[in-house]
């Protein structure tokens, strides 16, 4: 405790130190001609190495061995580093901190199929199936989007997920109603399907488009900077939908599904009247022969073909 804050900075200094180390091998590998930036990248596998085989050494924390059940060897550890034997003040706060971690950690578990009553072996299922279908939905997406076009993987995906996320409203709302503590079957295999036809829809629509077409249609001067933006909002609006969902969901219960779709009406609408088709324009021309184009957009550009996208 007393020397924490030095121990923590501690870790910036060997940053530091290694920026300066790599910093001296790029000044004298620049001298080698033809292989010296070989030299330089293979050498940066040596502390890499260095670390892979330390890690080995390196013992659990006394946190991570009591969150995992082993209460004594978490505290023998706790006694080595603390180099005392009056620790059973601190191991007890690390004791029930952990609980509370782990009381945490149920409520924030997927709580989705639990409410409809799916029991936790069959939801564990559930992640393994929606994981897969993520997956190879992506690799649809690769296959499709310089094929048929991002409007169109775009508007598909809006219309497959409304409907996906309107049957799940409706189905949760008959388990609501019926008072039930699970699902029959019927129902419980219709919400795998709705929830792997709304991974699927996004995976090869929103989720993937929405990294690809930031990076396309800004105009090269603000590009890194608009890319930048555009997934600085992506990740602050995951972070809010991540942090307010189970309220909403506790609160709304399944009109949660309908709020969501309507959201995706709205994005779709958009997406529909004001986002032009990029597929197969090169980067360099997307402002001539796309924004300039564009029923709306075009009244925000300039007529000097350098400035950027919106004169705005």
């Amino acid at each position: 405790m007393r020397i924490r804050g030095g121990l923590n900075i501690l870790f910036q200094l060997n940053v530091t130190i290694g920026i300066l180390f790599a910093n001296l091998v790029n000044y004298g590998t620049n001298k080698i001609q033809l292989w010296g930036w070989r030299l330089s990248l293979g050498l940066a596998g040596i502390p890499a190495l260095l670390l892979t085989i330390c890690s080995l050494l390196v013992v659990d924390t006394p946190n991570s061995l009591i969150e995992r059940g082993h209460l004594n060897e978490g505290k023998a550890v706790l006694k080595q580093i603390r180099g005392t034997h009056d620790e059973e003040l601190e191991f007890n706060e690390i004791l029930e901190a952990s609980r509370i971690a782990q009381q945490r950690r149920d409520v924030l578990h997927p709580v989705l199929f639990n409410t409809l009553g799916f029991r936790k072996r069959q939801h564990h299922y559930t992640f393994v199936i929606t994981g897969i279908v993520n997956m190879l939905s992506t690799a649809v997406s690769i296959y499709c989007v310089d094929r048929v076009g991002r409007r169109a993987l775009l508007l598909e995906g809006g219309v497959q997920m409304f409907i996906s996320q309107v049957i799940i409203a409706v189905i949760f709302s008959i388990k609501v109603m019926d008072h039930s503590d699970n699902l029959s079957h019927g129902y419980a295999i219709l919400v795998v399907v709705m929830v792997c036809t709304f991974v699927s829809s996004f995976a090869w629509s929103w989720g993937s488009l929405s990294w690809l077409i930031p990076s396309e249609t800004f105009p090269l001067d603000v590009r890194s900077a608009g890319q930048s933006i555009a997934v600085c909002v992506n990740l602050l609006f995951t972070f809010i939908i991540a942090q307010v969902f189970l309220s909403m969901l506790c609160h709304l219960k399944y009109a949660i599904f309908v709020f969501f779709s309507a959201w995706v009406v709205v994005m779709s609408l958009i997406m529909l009247f004001f986002l032009p088709e990029t597929k197969n324009i090169p980067v360099e021309e997307m402002t001539n022969r796309v924004w300039k184009n564009h029923w709306y957009w075009k009244r925000y550009m300039d007529d000097d073909e350098t400035i950027g996208l919106l004169s705005f």
